[in-house]
């Protein structure tokens, strides 16, 4: 499905993978290189806060194009003149759905109307501008998924521009500008620290709300409505283990792997000067991941 038309959040899109890119560039470069360029540990952080940026994009990217769970559009217009006074209906079921006179439809218990995206979404949380789009029944997973990478990803910068600040730098290259290399770990360290801190706080509220079985919208409304005790563990299942319906085959993840390869040789041509070969390799393992992913189903 396509992005949401919304000013703010294209906005957000653009400041979320702008401060990632960035943030990126200045732990490789101007952390990680100028102390760890010769050693093996150099590549190791690298490839670790690597592993979390790839994981927290990828999360961030299917949940602003996932379908958050949007009530289906009636084929038909039907008239509710008659019940449009009416708060709510009774099905042949006999459960409770409510009528959404701006969809013209009726929608299902815990269904909520958003006014950005301008439907109705099944257990709908919250409307976020930072994936432009609704947090709800299909896509909550992997909003609470982009939280997590990301809060890990700051701590895990935080930690080392500390360790390093505190450390004697005896391997350090004389030549390069520390001054500058100093400004951009500070930088770095404190956008760590407003993600931490941002991030963390809503995936309390987050976790919270589905120990609590009360999403955003219901708490801010106060909706007083019949609920089924579940344990938390079968609460956290409703939501981690459904929403995007895909069975992760070996080929797939071999897929992913050959992804976050070549995505990390691209960073290092652009970042640290590297041998450009790095760049036809990285080329090479895409088309070649891909080549026998198509040839895969021919079989």
């Amino acid at each position: 499905m396509g992005l949401r038309k919304d000013p703010l959040g294209f906005f957000c899109l653009a400041l979320t993978y702008g401060i990632v890119i960035f943030s990126d560039y200045c732990f490789i470069v101007h952390t990680v290189m100028p102390v760890l360029s010769a050693s093996l540990w150099g590549s190791f952080h690298i490839i670790v806060f690597n592993v979390f940026v790839f994981l927290l994009v990828y999360s961030h990217f299917v949940a602003t194009t996932a379908d958050p769970g949007f009530v289906p559009l009636p084929t038909i217009k039907l008239d509710f003149s008659d019940q449009r006074m009416q708060g709510a209906i009774k099905t042949p079921q006999g459960s409770e759905w409510s009528l959404c006179t701006k969809c013209e439809t009726y929608r299902p218990p815990r269904a909520h109307h958003c006014r950005t995206c301008s439907r109705c979404i099944r257990k709908m949380d919250h409307h976020c501008p930072w994936i432009n789009n609704c947090v709800g029944e299909c896509n909550q997973k992997y909003f609470i998924l982009f939280l997590l990478y990301t809060a890990m990803a700051s701590v895990y910068a935080i930690i080392f521009c500390i360790v390093l600040f505190m450390a004697k730098c005896d391997n350090c290259d004389e030549n390069s500008p520390r001054h500058v290399h100093i400004i951009f770990s500070t930088i770095l360290i404190t956008f760590a620290f407003v993600f931490a801190l941002f991030t963390i706080l809503i995936l309390y509220d987050q976790i919270t709300s589905i120990l609590t079985d009360i999403t955003s919208v219901e708490y801010v409304k106060k909706e007083n409505r019949s609920r089924i005790l579940k344990s938390k563990m079968a609460l956290l299942s409703e939501v981690f283990g459904r929403g995007m319906e895909q069975t992760y085959t070996k080929l797939q993840c071999l897929d992913y792997i050959a992804i976050f390869t070549s995505f990390l040789l691209l960073k290092l041509v652009l970042f640290c000067n590297c041998d450009r070969k790095l760049l036809d390799l990285a080329t090479s393992i895409l088309w070649g991941f891909r080549f026998y992913n198509g040839n895969k189903y021919h079989v």
